[in-house]
């Protein structure tokens, strides 16, 4: 497909890196002549010095014939016009970035009014991701599918484990039965398992499971479930807005350290109940007369990638606290991933996902649509929602007989408001919503997983 981009900042290159991966025909539109040339150094697209706003830039740029438009600059007015001239081609979905809380309130009307195909606000989706970490804090990671329905964890082996030296038979009949393992992550080196593979100690694990089920299991194998019932949060940007809100409103009790005394005042009139702090994070003192060792969680959403990394690890050194680091900058993913870090989170690679998810969906599919898509494992792995549409070629065909790819999962059907966690005699039928595991990359419809 033929893609434009507008906006060469972080999220503009992690979009053209991973569009131009999946083969699409990429154009990325800018002022600054400089951030295009180190996009167009790295990656196979075409970047022009323009302004989305000019219809003459946006015809050179091609919009005549784009399918996608995609407005990713700093500014949310501009994003918003800039997808309003470019439906001067009804033919081509847009889609914007909104950041400012005040659009989040009128998202609907907003994407009616312009034609929107999709508004994506990175900060909110981030926040999303970190109260939903909180919520199950011995998680690393946690994924949604089928409406909520179902979800992906990830979670770490504790010494101890009752499934260290278990393989995944025994885990799903004497443990717990309605789980998958979809991949485990062991040393650097990853696995699609069987159900002969032997778990470990340390092991980096990823489930499929229902919420409900998922107490029941990590009661049982002796993880604790309660959510936090604090939150520290260093930082106080639009993130930590979207974030103290959702804490707050779930009975999380909720401290915010930021250095900027009229940004403090600003939280401090949006949300009364939370204590704010004008003070600096990196100040050992500070932190530990504000109660650090006592706290449940540490949230460090500042804007400077490496302060959040450094006071995550000192945390980890002094506190029991579940930690959730932010990383927006710093591009050394598997450096980072071997650090003693709980749970980090990436808001470019976040806003990456939904719009990856929505240009998989528009693309010509036999019988299914990508509903959701997630990225696992440092890239290395995709899970992925498909719903089936009424052609779809693996309808009816058991489990056991379907000629599937290898490093190929099907770890979860949700048929209706039915939960199901298949077995080789479970069937595909049309509507149904099927969650895959895979390593193979770019997979459009869920006929892709044949071999």
């Amino acid at each position: 497909m033929n893609i434009i981009i507008i906006g060469a900042g972080k999220t503009g290159a992690t979009l053209a890196e991973d569009l131009c991966g999946e083969g699409h025909n990429v154009t990325v539109l800018d002022t600054d002549q400089e951030r295009l040339s180190q996009i167009g150094d790295e990656y196979d697209v075409l970047c022009m010095v323009g302004d989305g706003l000019n219809n003459a830039d946006l015809s050179e740029a091609g919009i005549e014939d784009a399918d996608v438009f995609i407005a990713v600059t700093g500014s949310d007015e501009q994003n918003l016009l800039s997808c309003l001239f470019a439906g001067k081609n009804p033919r081509c979905a847009t889609i914007a970035r909104v950041r400012n809380p005040m659009f989040l309130k009128e998202n609907a009307f907003i994407r009616d009014r312009i034609g929107l195909s999709m508004i994506i606000n990175p900060e909110y989706a981030a926040a999303s991701e970190i109260a939903r970490l909180l919520r199950f804090p011995s998680a690393i990671e946690i994924n949604t599918f089928a409406k909520g329905r179902l979800e992906q964890l990830t979670f770490r082996i504790p010494e101890g484990s009752v499934l260290d030296g278990k393989n995944l038979t025994y885990v799903r009949t004497k443990i717990e039965k309605n789980l998958l393992v979809c991949s485990v992550e062991r040393g650097g080196e990853f696995f699609i398992p069987s159900g002969h593979f032997e778990l470990r100690t340390g092991d980096k694990v990823s489930i499929v499971i229902e919420p409900r089920v998922a107490q029941r299991f990590f009661r049982h194998i002796g993880i604790d479930t309660h959510k936090v019932p604090t939150a520290m949060i260093v930082g106080g940007g639009m993130m930590t807005h979207y974030l103290a809100e959702q804490l707050l409103n779930h009975g999380v009790g909720v401290k915010i350290i930021e250095s900027d005394r009229a940004r403090c005042e600003e939280l401090s009139e949006k949300f009364p109940s939370a204590i704010v702090i004008n003070g600096d994070a990196t100040d050992k003192k500070l932190l530990l007369e504000e109660g650090v060792k006592e706290t449940g969680a540490f949230v460090a959403i500042s804007g400077i990638d490496e302060e959040n990394i450094l006071l995550s690890l000192f945390v980890k050194e002094v506190s029991g606290a579940k930690t959730v680091t932010k990383v927006n900058r710093i591009a050394f993913d598997s450096v980072i991933a071997k650090l003693d870090l709980d749970s980090v989170v990436y808001p470019r690679s976040i806003t990456a996902e939904y719009i990856l998810q929505f240009v998989r969906a528009k693309q010509n599919a036999v019988g299914s649509n990508v509903e959701n898509l997630y990225k696992l494992i440092e890239d290395k792995v995709e899970a992925l929602e498909f719903k089936i549409r009424e052609d779809a070629p693996l309808i009816g065909v058991p489990l056991s007989e379907m000629k599937l790819k290898d490093n190929v999962l099907i770890c979860g059907i949700s048929r209706a408001r039915r939960i199901i966690i298949p077995g080789g005699g479970d069937t595909i039928r049309a509507g149904d919503s099927v969650i895959v595991v895979t390593s193979h990359k770019h997979l459009n419809d869920v006929s892709d997983i044949l071999a």
